[in-house]
């Protein structure tokens, strides 16, 4: 019994020196004594969705009942995702659907709702978004007072170019904002352009996220916000500044509505690219789970690549889903 105390206290230290960033990744699996020292030492637990949660409308197997008990352990848990196309209510809502514990909206930090944030923040006063996106952006930017314009289908204003060039555009526009729209255009891209070539660097060039492609179920996939964000910058020859993961933006939101502690934090997500970026660049414990995009295989790969910037997407612990944490967590 003292041995397997003192063993669960090592797993402690070495748990607690993980948390702060200390020395190399070596990508291991979390279960045992390790995921019930790891978990002890978290207070705070950000969760991507898709992927790690649920796949399209079906609940990964055991993810809710895990982060009900990690609720039950009085854990935080706040949900951080790229997508735009759902508001922080409507992921609520389809949190209580699939089983999962009860959030509040201001547990959930989507791309949407970072990007209102962020406009209200950057934007003078008065100063309104042309946007690019869904109707679920346009909600959370009313939510937070940002005028704006342009979701929905566009059609281009006449037949010829000089036309699409003479167009007009709202004098109050001071920010070209780009998310995913399935009513994407040349007649938006034009529109797009138009805005930021008046003004210059005074219009804002913002955009939710720079995922390229989005899986579905069957292995099939469609392209993703970041082929859109690169067209208007392409266009326009100008950089986004981008809200969502890896960008550190998205978790300084969750930080400025919550007393967060990096050192007692873990992001839990399927993407190296993104959650685990943003996860290791925030100095968070970075845990992957295998149910969504990324493979132990492109792991591997990083973590024996001889480009430093590379060894930033290797994450300190994996597990093949959610539910493989069950154990750790003890009975309901």
């Amino acid at each position: 019994m003292g041995a397997a105390r003192r063993g669960a206290r090592g797993w402690g230290a070495a748990a607690m020196a993980a948390m702060a960033g200390g020395g190399p990744r070596r990508c291991r699996r979390l279960e045992g004594e390790a995921a019930r020292a790891v978990l002890a030492a978290a207070d705070t637990l950000l969760f991507d969705c898709d992927g790690v949660l649920w796949r399209g409308e079906a609940a990964v197997g055991g993810a809710a009942a895990a982060l009900g008990r990690l609720a039950a352990a009085g854990k935080r848990l706040c949900y951080v995702t790229n997508n735009s196309s759902r508001t922080r209510v409507a992921y609520t809502e389809k949190l209580r659907r699939l089983g999962f514990p009860p959030a509040e909206p201001r547990h959930v930090f989507g791309s949407a709702y970072c990007a209102a944030r962020y406009l209200r923040q950057a934007l003078p006063p008065g100063a309104a978004a042309y946007v690019l996106g869904s109707p679920a952006l346009a909600a959370e930017l009313e939510a937070a007072g940002v005028p704006h314009l342009g979701p929905g289908p566009a059609a281009l204003p006449g037949p010829a170019p000089a036309d699409w060039a003479q167009a007009p555009l709202d004098p109050a526009v001071r920010a070209v904002l780009v998310a995913f729209d399935e009513h994407f255009s040349y007649a938006k891209l034009c529109q797009a352009l138009r805005y930021l070539l008046r003004d210059g660097p005074d219009c804002l060039l913002v955009g939710t996220n720079r995922d390229n492609r989005l899986p579905l179920e069957g292995g099939t996939a469609i392209p993703g916000t970041g082929c859109l964000v690169k067209a208007v910058e392409t266009a326009a020859q100008r950089e986004a500044f981008i809200v969502g993961k890896p960008n550190r933006f998205m978790f300084d939101c969750v930080a400025s509505e919550f007393d967060i502690d990096p050192a007692r934090t873990i992001m839990v997500g399927d993407r190296l690219d993104t959650d685990i970026l943003m996860g290791n660049s925030c100095g968070l414990t970075t845990l992957l789970t295998l149910t969504g995009v990324s493979t132990l295989d492109e792991v591997q790969g990083h973590q024996q690549s001889s480009c430093p910037s590379r060894h930033s997407l290797v994450p300190d612990y994996y597990v093949d889903s959610i539910a493989d944490l069950l154990p750790a967590l003890g009975d309901p």
